[in-house]
């Protein structure tokens, strides 16, 4: 006979494995030394079952979340099931094995209740240094040696004691080495508290309930995710875009998807996409993979949860070898860059499915930029990581939001006043960027301007960014963007720099470096006048904007919309007399 479901224990049981792993977030955080971490939150926590089924995840990173679904089962499986005891914890970061690019370092621990092992915690966050040919650990490399570290599936903990040997062989690699352990023993406090949460509920409802509930957590997801994709029309719709460089050449490279619908299913096919470049824009197959995970989240219902039931719907063809699926050697540093604009193309090819649902092009990369030199204060040697925001697309109700992180990129702001106690560097200029986001009947969000001075010392900056030929597209009749720019002690003497690329600065350079606006949704000739005349006053449009792009005339104060010539001008522009 079978059980019955209490469909009250059920939430229960299903919140808590949540707030187990929201828990562990916490613990990370507080205890974090980088201000990448402990501040930007650029980190995520799970657990997993016995047989590496994900059940519970903590709202952090959608890139990460994705990807941690294969990291495990290639961390727990290539080490061996039977090798790994209580309190030991697994530490990877091999990018052809379930990983990323090098800086985001997983570590497992198996939760043991009764000697017998009921399922993993574990946490993935992005170091600020793992050695390599740059600091910060992010470069214009063409092979994934050049990049830093290469750990595969090892023991890093055992018996909830760090393994020496391991933890001084990795050190060894690393430049901010006081950072780097500091933030190594709060991954180690966040699965300590993973484990002691679940134990928790093991003890209140034991280990036979538990796992009759884990799997009743699994199968309701899956029901609703199936229901979920079933209210798609079927078809088959296309898509492509470019990153505009690769760091070595001009040469865009393609991303390509095909999206099919069916009574099977979902199923994104990237065949098309170029090869794998020896240049710092290969994604590896969970870079991917978490790409497509989070666009299907994002077009279903909210209140799915996120587990092996919904991650089992996930289906993608990504041929071995392209630039979706890099494979050894090639650098994957920028992975992430190429993978934040493989989000935008799969949303553009569901723009055909769903309308309503999908927004113009955003900043559509990571925006990252690192530095690293000797601390004149502390006399050691630092390494600053950051991603920086820019503007999301508009959307059919509503203008994008201005400077934010996007899509799977759900790192916070650092600070200007912990950045300049931190770290030898001075934000001279931190502002939202006039007339960057693209026009629209709902505008595109705005961009940011940030710009860096090295204070007291010499040191090198590397930025790993894209966008600096062309903005983020318009949708249904909506313009680009502005795009982004990267400048060289911006001023009388300034100097462009490309997106990917590692320069040498002396004590007192800048670094100016200004991300792209979104791009509008729907014809610019329909957004309200009165709308317009606000952005100007607000200062996200200029007056000379509203004209150009958006056929609004205002009184010579900048204060009113001039109807008359407003009206004449737009009907000029669609053609009219």
């Amino acid at each position: 006979m079978k059980k019955t479901i209490d469909p009250i224990r059920f939430e229960v049981i299903r919140n808590a494995f949540t707030e187990a792993t929201e828990e562990m977030s916490a613990a990370l955080k507080r205890s974090a030394f980088s201000t990448n971490i402990k501040t930007r939150c650029d980190f995520s926590c799970s657990f997993f079952d016995y047989n590496l089924r994900p059940i519970a995840q903590a709202f952090g990173q959608p890139n990460h979340l994705g990807s941690m679904v294969q990291t495990v089962r290639y961390g727990v499986t290539q080490y061996g099931m039977e090798n790994i005891q209580e309190g030991d914890g697994i530490m990877t970061n091999h990018p052809y094995f379930g990983g990323v690019h090098l800086n985001d370092i997983s570590l497992i621990s198996p939760v043991v209740y009764q000697g017998k092992t009921m399922g993993y915690v574990a946490n993935l966050a992005h170091h600020v240094d793992v050695g390599g040919g740059a600091p910060a650990s992010i470069g214009a490399f063409k092979e994934v040696y050049q990049e830093g570290v290469i750990i595969p599936a090892v023991k890093f903990m055992k018996n909830w004691h760090v393994v020496d040997d391991v933890f001084n062989l990795i050190l060894a690699q690393v430049r901010a080495k006081r950072e780097t352990s500091g933030d190594f023993r709060a991954q180690i406090a966040a699965n300590a508290t993973g484990i002691r949460r679940v134990t928790d509920l093991l003890n209140m409802y034991g280990a036979d309930e538990m796992a009759y509930y884990m799997n009743a957590i699994v199968d309701y997801t899956d029901e609703r995710t199936g229901q979920e994709f079933a209210k798609f029309p079927h078809g088959v719709y296309e898509a492509e875009g470019y990153i505009d460089n690769d760091g070595y050449t001009d040469k865009p490279v393609l991303l390509k998807v095909m999206v099919t619908i069916n009574a099977d299913g979902i199923t994104c096919d990237f065949t098309g996409s170029d090869p794998q470049r020896k240049a710092p824009v290969n994604a590896t197959y969970a870079m991917t993979y978490s790409a497509v995970a989070f666009v299907l989240k994002c077009l279903i219902d909210p209140d799915v949860p996120i587990n092996e039931g919904f991650y089992k719907h996930v289906k993608l063809i990504a041929p071995e070898g392209c630039v979706v699926n890099a494979t050894m050697p090639y650098a994957v540093v920028g992975g992430w860059e190429t993978q934040v604009r493989l989000i935008e193309v799969i949303l553009k090819a569901f723009s055909l499915v769903v309308p309503e649902q999908v927004p113009a092009g955003t900043k559509g990369m990571m925006a990252q930029v690192g530095s690293g030199g000797m601390d004149p204060r502390k006399k050691e040697f630092y390494c600053f990581y950051e991603a920086i925001g820019g503007g999301f697309g508009g959307r059919i109700r509503s203008d994008g939001p201005d400077a934010v992180g996007v899509h799977g990129q759900n790192t916070q702001n650092a600070p200007v006043e912990e950045t300049e106690q931190n770290y030898p560097l001075r934000i001279v200029r931190y502002e939202l960027i006039n007339d960057s986001g693209g026009a629209g009947k709902h505008r595109g969000g705005m961009g940011i301007r940030r710009d860096y001075e090295l204070v007291d010392h010499d040191a090198s900056m590397t930025i790993m960014s894209d966008r600096d030929h062309w903005g983020p597209w318009g949708l249904f009749g909506g313009e680009a963007g502005e795009k982004a720019y990267y400048v060289l002690n911006p001023g009388e003497n300034e100097k462009r720099l490309g997106s990917k690329l590692t320069v040498d600065l002396q004590s007192g350079s800048r670094l100016s470096f200004q991300t792209p606006g979104g791009g509008g949704y729907g014809s610019p000739l329909d957004r309200d006048p009165e709308k317009v005349l606000q952005d100007v006053r607000n200062g996200k449009v200029s007056k000379k904007y509203a004209k150009s792009s958006y056929k609004v005339v205002l009184n010579a104060q900048g204060t009113a919309v001039n109807i008359d010539a407003t009206n004449k001008l737009r009907q000029e522009s669609r053609g009219g007399k």
